[in-house]
């Protein structure tokens, strides 16, 4: 496992628009508020910001999930041109549905061209009208994944003409350039089913749970560390979590009974209770009304927040 401090980042709002998370005025919001809340969160010191992926969202599934998913890829890209140093997080790409080599050249440009900023977040996905329309077994998505991310490791190694021979996916003697600017891309795997905690620990660089609720993070860490030494396995691995909603200072607006607030130090307690089971990146989403709180959020936060983590 990985020790230090304490990591935060976000998953930006705007490019998803699930009812379960986002606000209301991410409706009318675009390209430029993308910018200047990340712009904020390079400033503040944030290790990542994360996007979704989803293809394409059926009718029945429309009212909950909304229809409004960015392209990852196109997202980090697009962000990593106006930003320094912050980490470009794919939270999560559902890597199945596409061939690992069209993903990895994706990838691989990305990082080559930002500096070598990225982290690949991968995970299984769950609409199954995604995957039958893209000509890809809902059914086999799991064993899918678990062959992905081994040929992914090959495409995005330094290798220049990459191999793999698997059972779905099959190359060698196929060149790509330009390489990744890092020498090993970090490969976090996302997902809170036992199979997915399997996969993270035997096959990731990290885990990113999927909505766990924090009483259940130490069962799940515990369960990773067990994996990960009856495996032998005693390399860096960083343990993710997603935080409650939080809101920096006292709310004058009602932010939801979930939602951590108040002042920097009690907000910093809470958060703190996360490092101590073991996590080593917390992802975070604030409470907002306007993408000016939003950013204001942002700031405080790592301001006088960040500090008081460790």
């Amino acid at each position: 496992m990985t020790a230090g401090s304490l990591r935060y980042g976000i998953q930006l709002p705007v490019q998803s628009q699930s009812t379960i998370y986002a606000e209301s005025w991410e409706a009318g919001a675009g390209p430029g508020d993308l910018v200047e809340i990340a712009r904020a969160a390079d400033r503040a010191g944030f290790a990542y910001l994360a996007c979704c992926d989803h293809v394409a969202v059926p009718r029945r599934l429309a009212p909950a999930m909304s229809t409004v998913w960015y392209d990852p890829v196109a997202t980090l890209s697009f962000l990593a041109g106006v930003t320094e140093r912050v980490g470009l997080l794919s939270h999560v790409a559902v890597v199945a549905l596409r061939h690992p080599l069209v993903t990895a050249k994706q990838y691989a440009t990305l990082d080559h061209l930002c500096g070598g900023r990225l982290v690949l977040g991968v995970g299984a996905g769950h609409v199954p009208e995604e995957f039958e329309t893209l000509g890809v077994d809902f059914a086999r998505r799991g064993p899918l994944l678990d062959e992905c991310v081994d040929a992914l490791r090959a495409a995005l190694g330094p290798e220049e003409f990459p191999a793999h021979h698997g059972k779905a996916y099959d190359f060698e003697d196929l060149g790509q350039r330009p390489r990744p600017a890092q020498p090993a891309v970090p490969l976090w795997v996302g997902g809170s089913s036992p199979a997915a905690v399997r996969r993270a620990a035997l096959k990731g660089d990290g885990w990113l749970p999927q909505g766990d609720p924090r009483d259940r993070m130490p069962a799940q860490i515990g369960r990773i560390r067990q994996l990960r030494e009856q495996a032998g396995l005693d390399g860096p691995f960083v343990v993710g979590a997603i935080t409650e909603p939080l809101y920096v200072g006292p709310p004058a607006w009602d932010v939801g009974r979930r939602t951590i607030s108040g002042a920097p130090e009690a907000v910093a307690e809470s958060l703190r209770a996360y490092r101590a089971m073991g996590v080593h990146q917390i992802q975070v989403r604030f409470r907002s009304r306007s993408r000016g709180e939003l950013v204001d959020q942002i700031a405080a936060f790592g301001a006088e927040v960040a500090p008081r983590l460790d």
